[in-house]
């Protein structure tokens, strides 16, 4: 078959650390090209990895089978809708949007394109980690779990990797939050009750009460000192207490994305993370904050 090609939507850090070097070191892929909101940093981008920037984002749809996104979420949700409805398949970062209206209406354009789609929440592409979920989905048996991610990107003395305006904004919930909902929904099951309480700094407490009975808490913060930054996932059943396994990076997960991305479009089969899960991990978080108190 015709091997796919893949543009890229943004130019920022999380494109040019992770997403452009991946795309353009792919052996399965064409790396179809670059489009950003600040064209010098595209032509940039695109000259460093070989391949064209582009001044229209409608042509880069044009000139692409699939597009990946790492730009803000809300700008994500309105233009990977137009890339749907261009037919392209869509590689989407998480989340993808942070209201359920824009995530619904992202989710209906993929569904009325019949174009595949992949949401990158990392621990679902990390080998360590994505191996170890799926050993406990078929363990079964689990009484509760917890997933804690504490950042501190936005501290004093903390290092923003990624630091952008809607990080900054909307917190560890919205940054943090889908990584924690991504590992615990597919063991767990869906949510049918959550609770949110306000931690310090932007740091959320939540308690999550899933379909099948188990429950859940997760911890997510941006602000917590460097020196208990850290990630845990941690589940408790009937076979004793499971704990995640130290994962690899971003760098090394983002081109498993694109390999089940290209999967999903030959085959036509749903992936397991695609927009429909995107747009219920949306869905929570949106509840949660709907549950924290004001003020």
């Amino acid at each position: 078959m015709n091997r796919l090609r893949i543009g890229l939507v943004g130019t920022g850090p999380w494109a040019t650390a992770t997403h452009a070097p991946a795309l353009a070191a792919h052996p399965d892929i064409d790396f179809s090209g670059v489009w950003g909101r600040r064209p010098e940093a595209a032509a940039t981008l695109a000259a460093a990895h070989g391949t064209a920037a582009y001044a229209d984002v409608d042509e880069l749809f044009a000139a692409s089978d699939a597009v990946a996104f790492a730009v803000p979420p809300d700008v994500q949700a309105a233009l990977a809708t137009r890339a749907a409805a261009a037919g392209c398949h869509l590689l989407l970062d998480k989340p993808v949007a942070t209201t359920p209206e824009a995530a619904l209406g992202l989710a209906r354009a993929a569904e009325r394109a019949q174009v595949a789609s992949v949401v990158f929440f990392t621990l679902r592409f990390a080998e360590a980690s994505s191996a170890w979920l799926a050993e406990q989905e078929n363990t079964g048996g689990w009484f509760t779990g917890r997933a804690d991610w504490y950042g501190s990107f936005y501290t004093a003395d903390g290092i923003a990797a990624f630091p952008s305006p809607w990080r900054a904004s909307r917190g560890g919930l919205w940054d943090v939050g889908p990584h924690a909902l991504s590992v615990l929904l597919p063991v767990l099951g869906d949510v049918s009750d959550v609770t949110a309480a306000a931690g310090p700094g932007d740091t959320v407490h939540l308690i999550l009460r899933h379909c099948g009975g188990a429950s859940s808490t997760a911890a997510l913060s941006l602000t917590a000192p460097v020196e208990c930054a850290g990630l845990a996932v941690e589940l408790r059943g009937e076979s004793g207490v499971a704990v995640l396994p130290p994962w690899e990076g971003a760098e090394e997960a983002f081109p498993t994305a694109v390999d089940e991305l290209v999967t999903a479009a030959r085959t036509g089969t749903a992936h397991p993370c695609d927009v429909r899960f995107g747009l219920r991990v949306t869905e929570i978080l949106a509840w949660a904050e709907e549950r924290l108190p004001t003020g």
